[in-house]
Parts: C-alpha cells; sequence; structure tokens
C-alpha cells in the first residue's frame, strides 16, 4: 500500500494583490510557515505564474522548482479550472464567463475557446516541464441551463451536448497524453461532469481515454447529498486527484440543495474550514489507503465563515493528522505460519 503525500495547498484562493500573497516565492513562504509541504498551482493567475513561459522554458521550470525547495516545498500539480471551463460555454453563462479570459477574446466566443484550447496546450507541456504526471481542470458546460428536466428535455438535448463536449475534449487529452500527463476533471456542479454517471458519460464519449481521470472533492457531493465514500469504491482506478475540503448541508423548511438564490451564509448547503463540516475525512483517507492512492492530499480552502489564515494553519495540522502511514508488514504477521504445501494438505486431510 502507499501513503498519501501531503499535506498541499491549492494556491488560488490565497494569491492577492497584497504582499506576501501576489508572488510565487513570498507566497510560498507563507504557506511553508504553516506546515505545508506542496503546493498547487492556478495557472491562469498570472501575479504567481507564467503558464506561457512555463510551457516554453525548462529553465523558468527548473528556478519555480528550486525556489520552492529551498522552502521544503514541491509543486503537486498545476490546475485550470477556470481556463478547462471556457472549453464548452453556454451562451447563457457568456457574459459572465468573458471575465474569465483576455479582453482580446471577449465578446467573440469561438476566439475565447481557442484561446482556451490554446492554453489547455500549454497547460499539458508546462506539467511535463515541471516533472508532474497529473493535472486539474473543469470540463465546463453546455447543459448546465437544463439541469432539471422541466421544461421536458428535447430528444437528444443531453447526447448532442455530451458529444460536442467529447469532441472539444478528445484532441486536447491527446496533447495530454503526448505529454505524459493524466488530465482529471474535478467532479464539480455547474459542470457537465458534476457526478459519477455524468462522468461515465463523457468517458464513454473520449473512448475510455486512459489520461481522462478525475479529482475527487467530498465538500461538492455533500451538497449534491451523493454517497461520497460509495463514489470512491466505484471509480478509484480513476481519481488521480484530491482536494481536501470540508462542507455541510442542513436543510429546513425553507431551503434545501438548490439553495434558494441565497447567500452562503443562508444556504443549506456550505463550505466549511476543515473540520468544522460534516465530511467524514478518516473513512476518506483510510479508502484512499486501502486503494493505493499516490497522489497529494491538497486543502482547497472555502469557507463562508472563518478567516483564511487560521484555515490554511488548521488545514495543515488536519490533513497531517489524517494521513494514514500504511503499514509495511501485516499486523498479525507474529502468528503467521510458514508455508508448507504438504503441511497444508494434511490440515486439510486430503
Amino acid at each position: 500500500m502507499k501513503t498519501i503525500k501531503g499535506p498541499g495547498i491549492y494556491l488560488a484562493q490565497f494569491a492577492t494583490d497584497e504582499a506576501p500573497f501576489n508572488q510565487l516565492d513570498t507566497l510560498a513562504q507563507w504557506v511553508a510557515d504553516r506546515g505545508f509541504k506542496g503546493v498547487q498551482i492556478p495557472t491562469w493567475d498570472t501575479r504567481i505564474f507564467n503558464l506561457k513561459l512555463a510551457a516554453e522554458s525548462q529553465t523558468y521550470c527548473d528556478d519555480i522548482t528550486g525556489m520552492l525547495a529551498s522552502k521544503g516545498l514541491q509543486v503537486t500539480e498545476l490546475a485550470s479550472h477556470i481556463t478547462g471551463q471556457l472549453v464548452a460555454v453556454h451562451p447563457a453563462h457568456d457574459q459572465i464567463m468573458d471575465s474569465f479570459a483576455p479582453e482580446a477574446v471577449r465578446g467573440n466566443p469561438a476566439l475565447r475557446q481557442q484561446w482556451a484550447v490554446e492554453q489547455m496546450g500549454y497547460c499539458a507541456r508546462a506539467s511535463k516541464n515541471l516533472g508532474l504526471d497529473r493535472h486539474v481542470s473543469f470540463t465546463g458546460s453546455l447543459l448546465w441551463p437544463y439541469l432539471y428536466p422541466y421544461p421536458q428535455w428535447p430528444e437528444g438535448l443531453v447526447d448532442e451536448a455530451f458529444d460536442e463536449l467529447a469532441k472539444r475534449w478528445l484532441p486536447i487529452l491527446n496533447q495530454f497524453d503526448d505529454n505524459g500527463v493524466d488530465l482529471c476533471y474535478e467532479v464539480h456542479p455547474c459542470e457537465d461532469v458534476h457526478d459519477g454517471l455524468t462522468f461515465e458519460m463523457f468517458l464513454e464519449r473520449v473512448g475510455n481515454h486512459k489520461r481522462c481521470n478525475m479529482l475527487y472533492d467530498p465538500s461538492h457531493f455533500v451538497l449534491q447529498q451523493l454517497d461520497y465514500l460509495a463514489f470512491i469504491d466505484h471509480y478509484h482506478e480513476r481519481i488521480k486527484m484530491f482536494h481536501v475540503k470540508d462542507a455541510e448541508f442542513r436543510p429546513n423548511g425553507k431551503t434545501g440543495v438548490y439553495g434558494g438564490f441565497q447567500p452562503w451564509k443562508t444556504r443549506a448547503g456550505r463550505f466549511r474550514s476543515l473540520g468544522d463540516g460534516q465530511v467524514d475525512f478518516g473513512a476518506i483517507f483510510s479508502k484512499f489507503a486501502t486503494y493505493d492512492f499516490d497522489g497529494w492530499a491538497v486543502l482547497e480552502w472555502e469557507c463562508f465563515l472563518k478567516n483564511s489564515d487560521d484555515g490554511a494553519r488548521e488545514g495543515a495540522e488536519f490533513i497531517k493528522k489524517h494521513i494514514i502511514k500504511v503499514s509495511e508488514r501485516a499486523f498479525d504477521d507474529f502468528v503467521k505460519s510458514g508455508a508448507n504445501k504438504a503441511a497444508n494438505r494434511s490440515i486439510l486431510g486430503i
């Protein structure tokens, strides 16, 4: 069995325009001081990472890994959620999604998609240059406005959307394969791939591509009321990445899963700092150890209540306490009998 690596931290929620959070070296020192061993870097945040340069320059990547190593850190993975979102956008979301793209492609969905596909190619090459074998992104969504089947879906609508989604992603998956990198989709609300069944629909259409894998984040399953432990049993062979994020679901007589268009503090489902929610992380870490998960346990901190500094510091300790250093021998070896075929046949009376 393998021991999960960690704790790591996803930097997207911590990078700001203010020091020490506005450049990678100082942000890295901040997270190292709080007990982390790895950083997951958002590729779209130019304050802390130059994606195109990372794809083209081994020297730039070596400088990053060297700087992080000097602080006792390493890159866990690169993340391109914002970019992947733009590979597939329903027109209802065009105006909002434009904010994720550079000004030069805003107002032009086709050009924006072309830009996103190019960026995903950079992600594959940058991951290789950093010595990484997995990467996380979103699938984007063509269907999310039609999540609830009323008005009734026209016949073939869902199939058409997933066929198109696969068509857009298959060339990108091939680029990741060329670079020896798994593309792990975060199974997430607002993406067409948001639960196990939708992942299966997508996977089938990309020909069970070996690079099509997933990032597991139990918080999104709590909010959907999905069995997040059984999910691991079903999909552990495709789970290559892990966001350690907590959540709670407390429905009442006024609101439930859909949230009633409320802000986070008054929704039934809410993200919480590690240990403050309802996720059974002891069971999750046990399952991952059982299934030989060989990736990182990466904190994604999102909480409507607690401040980020405490969330990060407490999160590092929480992950450390939950990582199971797997045993190198069976606990009952002290009573183990030696191998003896003749003795075994004698015991069985044969």
